[in-house]
């Protein structure tokens, strides 16, 4: 396991609870440099798929209230790439990506970065694990969640089910019904009785604060009901020595996916090279 920011007992806790805070991980000067990408993305400074058709007139907060998510933005803005490398983050990553497998050296690759702009009203996603949507081979699939604002319950923070992930057992999905508190992604589904929504914590965050969630751990937000916006960054890291078998058309699995980014320690499939990412974003427009 690599050098980071978590003693040997905050990684142990991971490994059974399935998430872990990191306070204070970037400055607030780094805050409001992710925070000011945030208008050129949703003006369409970058090339992207279903990108917001704003009028000439559209102020920076109309710009902003269109969009609710960015994918890939690290594609095409070196800032957001620079956050996906952080040694904070990075270094967070290298310690618990694979902290459950034995003799893990800490190498880490990044696949996946998410912009959330969230702005008041919007919904949030209901329970859910990630690696439902980005498999791994080893259960290694992270996500380091960057608040960019204060992550309140007012305003739609995280909810977990602590231990939920223990198993690597990925929950059947289906249509929520709740269009008014869930945007349209489906709901995991048939871990009620063994985590019912009553042992759900919530992660409450001030702006600069990192919460990495194991891949298979169940965990959703709720609409925004405050009148600020709830932004964060999302990168999603996993074990290096794992291929990826992720393919974003969904046509076709592959062997390994090589749209990523070394983060820490060497990657040992380095002699395969690296694949340029397309140099494009895709947006989830706020209806």
């Amino acid at each position: 396991m690599g050098d980071g920011p978590f003693d040997r007992d905050a990684v142990q806790s991971f490994v059974e609870d399935g998430y872990a805070v990191l306070r204070s991980a970037l400055t607030a000067d780094e805050v409001a440099e992710i925070n000011a990408q945030l208008v050129g993305f949703a003006r369409g400074e970058y090339p992207s798929t279903t990108a917001p058709q704003l009028p000439p007139d559209a102020s920076d907060a109309d710009a902003l209230a269109s969009v609710l998510a960015v994918h890939f933005p690290h594609w095409v803005n070196e800032t957001i790439l620079r956050y996906v490398t952080h040694p904070i983050v990075a270094g967070g990553a290298g310690q618990l990506a694979g902290a459950h497998l034995p003799w893990w050296d800490g190498a880490t690759k990044c696949m996946q970065s998410m912009l959330f702009v969230k702005p008041p009203g919007l919904p949030g996603q209901a329970w859910h694990q990630d690696e439902h949507h980005i498999p791994t081979r080893d259960r290694s699939l992270l996500g380091a969640w960057i608040a960019l604002d204060p992550a309140t319950r007012e305003n739609g923070c995280l909810w977990v089910l602590p231990g939920s992930h223990r198993t690597g057992y990925l929950y059947p999905v289906r249509p929520h019904g709740l269009p008014d508190e869930f945007d349209p992604a489906e709901e995991s589904y048939g871990f009620e009785a063994d985590h019912p929504d009553s042992t759900a914590v919530p992660v409450e965050l001030e702006a600069g604060d990192v919460v990495f969630l194991q891949g298979h751990l169940l965990h959703r937000s709720l609409r925004n009901r405050s009148s600020g916006y709830r932004r964060a960054l999302v990168n999603h890291y996993m074990n290096a020595w794992s291929e990826l078998p992720w393919d974003l058309s969904r046509a076709e699995a592959v062997r390994d996916w090589r749209v990523v980014v070394p983060t820490s320690g060497t990657d040992p499939y380095g002699w395969k090279g690296y694949e340029d990412p397309p140099r494009t974003v895709w947006f989830r427009p706020s209806e």
